[in-house]
């Protein structure tokens, strides 16, 4: 029994690191769609990234020394898990041309509290009274920063609101159902759905003739294809490395311990996300935003200071 327990709280110490790498390069790489948002469009961003992400995934794979076999059922809710990231990050991005990175990332991170919430009824895992207390206070920070009711509070802010819930249901799949699964197979999934999506997405603009009023309007959703110089493709070729280390990661971190501890490391890409949004777009969070990440960052602290008694569920 003490074997297992302190095995159960290496797996989720480990969980915790590869969580916090993993949202620190998820900004970096959010911050980097933002960046090319008013030159490329989201297909063309998908399909491309997705092309040269593809290969990076496959290639460790080809090396490994076990077999991969995987069931029909596994296949089901990997596919499943995908198309709902795939989702996710379209509403994301949506968002993103519209709104400061750092106030798109606190209506995302309304997602902890969604996956503590789907925790308790979809996989019954236990969420402790601390543990509560700290997802609690850091959906406050997220209100206290969103402002809902007052002018600061925008209807595209709902959009990272649903990308919320459908990340939560992604890593509850992730925790139940795809806890054995290579992350790199899962990391591979995802982008092929990337791609397939946004190959979907592109022809279907084609065929519909956005026209070029349109396309100036919103580019980044509803434009053609642009050319790339040698800047474009460098972004889009560092944006394929870290879709594969992030997707990866975040599979995981979230197979090595309970979703709703590792949801409340989550709330550390609020930070991440305005850092580079200072660092790429002069962004510059106001006080009463300040004070919500400070919410936030303490529902960290609530947790890394909980009882002993993890349990892996």
């Amino acid at each position: 029994m003490d074997r297992s327990i302190h095995r159960s709280r290496e797996n989720t110490t480990l969980g915790i690191v590869i969580i916090l790498a993993s949202v620190f390069l998820m900004s970096l790489g959010d911050a980097l769609v933002k960046q090319v948002s008013t030159e490329l469009t989201l297909w063309q961003i998908f399909v491309l990234r997705s092309i040269l992400a593809i290969p990076i995934a496959v290639l460790p794979l080809l090396f490994r020394r076990r077999p991969w076999v995987m069931g029909q059922d596994v296949l089901l809710w990997i596919v499943l898990r995908s198309g709902l990231l795939v989702s996710m990050w379209i509403a994301f991005y949506m968002a993103l041309p519209v709104l400061n990175l750092s106030v798109v990332a606190a209506a995302l991170y309304t997602g902890p509290l969604f996956i503590a919430l789907f925790s308790a009824l979809l996989i019954r895992e236990p969420v402790g009274l601390r543990r509560a207390l700290a997802l609690v206070l850091g959906f406050l920070g997220v209100l206290v920063t969103l402002r809902p009711g007052t002018e600061a509070f925008s209807p595209a802010m709902l959009l990272p609101v649903l990308s919320a819930i459908l990340y939560a249901l992604a890593m509850i799949i992730t925790r139940s159902r795809c806890g054995g699964e290579e992350p790199l197979v899962l990391s591979l999934a995802l982008n092929l759905s990337f791609l397939l999506a946004g190959a979907v997405a592109t022809g279907a603009i084609a065929l519909w003739g956005s026209g070029p009023r349109e396309a100036s309007a919103d580019l980044f959703l509803l434009g053609h294809w642009v050319p790339m110089g040698e800047r474009e493709w460098g972004l889009v070729a560092l944006m394929a490395l870290l879709v594969v280390a992030v997707s990866a990661g975040v599979a995981k971190a979230y197979q090595s311990g309970p979703p709703a501890i590792i949801a409340t490391f989550d709330y550390a890409y609020l930070v991440f996300a305005a850092f580079w949004g200072f660092v790429f777009f002069a962004e510059r969070p106001d006080v009463v935003t300040v004070i919500g990440m400070i919410l936030i960052a303490g529902a960290g602290v609530l947790v890394m200071r909980q009882n002993g008694s993890v349990r892996r569920g």
